[in-house]
C-alpha cells in the first residue's frame, strides 16, 4: 500500500490520518508549526519534507491559506495524486446558515490549486462532509456518496480505493472543472448544521 502524507494538522486531517492507519497505510501528518498533533500518535513532519516522502499527499489545509501552501509545495506535488479536501470558505461569518466562499460560480478552488501546482494530479474528496462522518460512516440508508473529480484517470482510481477502504462509495464526476459543483455541496452540508445543530449527515447519489 502506498504512503500518504497529510498536509495540515486540524481535526480533518488527524480523522484521516488514524483512519487511513487503521485501514493499513503508512501515514505522516505535516505540521510547520508544532512537533506533536494532539489525536495522532504518529510521525509528525514539515510540509515539503512529508509531501516529497509521500506517494500519495492529502492536502488539509484552510481554503484561504491552500493556494500559497500549494504554490510552496509546487517542485514536491509533481507527478503525485493530490487528495483535495479544502473549500473557499471566506473568513465572512454565516448568513442564514449559509456560508460564505471567495469564488464565484464558474471558477473554484481545486482549479486555482490545479494552477499553481500544474505537474500534480489534483482529484478532490472529502470535501462535502464533516470529520465526525468521515471514516467508516454509518447509515441505515447504506454506504454515503463522496463525489470526485480530477483530471487524471489513475489518480482517482487511487482515491475511489481510499475511499472504498474508508467505507464510502465514490462517484467520478469528470475533470477538475467540475469542482465548481462539488465544492458548493459542503454550503449545503452546512446549512443543517448551523441551523439545527445537525452534523451527522452526508450525502447519497441515486440512478
Amino acid at each position: 500500500m502506498k504512503s500518504i502524507g497529510i498536509i495540515g494538522s486540524g481535526i480533518v486531517g488527524v480523522t484521516l490520518a488514524n483512519g487511513l492507519s487503521e485501514a493499513g497505510y503508512s501515514v505522516c501528518i505535516g505540521s510547520n508549526t508544532k512537533p506533536t498533533v494532539e489525536g495522532w500518535n504518529g510521525t509528525v513532519g514539515l510540509f515539503k519534507n512529508v509531501a516529497k516522502e509521500s506517494d500519495i499527499v492529502i492536502l488539509s489545509v484552510k481554503g484561504t491559506s491552500a493556494e500559497d501552501v500549494v504554490r510552496d509545495l509546487s517542485e514536491v506535488l509533481a507527478g503525485k495524486t493530490v487528495i483535495d479536501t479544502t473549500n473557499p470558505i471566506s473568513d465572512s461569518p454565516p448568513e442564514d446558515g449559509v456560508i460564505e466562499y471567495f469564488t464565484d460560480t464558474n471558477d473554484s478552488l481545486m482549479e486555482r490549486l490545479q494552477k499553481a501546482a500544474p505537474k500534480a494530479d489534483f482529484v478532490k474528496s472529502f470535501n462535502s462532509v464533516g470529520s465526525a462522518v468521515m471514516v467508516q460512516p454509518k447509515f441505515s440508508a447504506g454506504k454515503p456518496t463522496m463525489f470526485i473529480c480530477g483530471n487524471n484517470a489513475v489518480s482517482k482510481v487511487e482515491v475511489s480505493n481510499i475511499l472504498d477502504k474508508l467505507g464510502w462509495e465514490s462517484k467520478d464526476l469528470g475533470g477538475v472543472k467540475s469542482a465548481r459543483a462539488i465544492e458548493p455541496l459542503c454550503r449545503l452540508w452546512c446549512i443543517p448544521g448551523f441551523l439545527d445543530n445537525k452534523w451527522d449527515h452526508a450525502f447519497k447519489f441515486l440512478s
